[in-house]
């Protein structure tokens, strides 16, 4: 999944054709509502700050790098919007209730 607003070069045909040549799915915010952004401008900002993924030299670095931190973020980062859970506790929590 590739996510981003609704810029010009992102909604150019051309892109879109691109995205599913290689079978990945086009996820975009709504036009004139930035919350649709909030989640992953979070999940940005927070790997930005944790993570030196400048110092990766390979692709093949970099992908076990960010691996690592989506782990991480989902299994061992508690959040206190979440109750003080990680977002797969939480999930779980949630799903016990119904």
């Amino acid at each position: 999944m590739i996510h981003s607003d609704q810029g010009f070069h992102y909604t150019n045909p051309e892109y879109i054709k691109k995205i599913k040549d290689l079978n990945m799915i086009q996820s975009m915010s709504r036009k004139g509502n930035c919350i649709d952004n909030a989640p992953i401008e979070s999940f940005f900002g927070h790997f930005k700050d944790n993570v030196d993924y400048k110092e990766c030299k390979t692709f093949t670095e970099l992908n076990l790098l960010i691996e690592e931190y989506i782990d991480y973020y989902n299994n061992g980062r508690y959040q206190w919007n979440l109750k003080k859970m990680t977002p797969v506790r939480y999930r779980n929590h949630l799903l016990a209730l119904t």
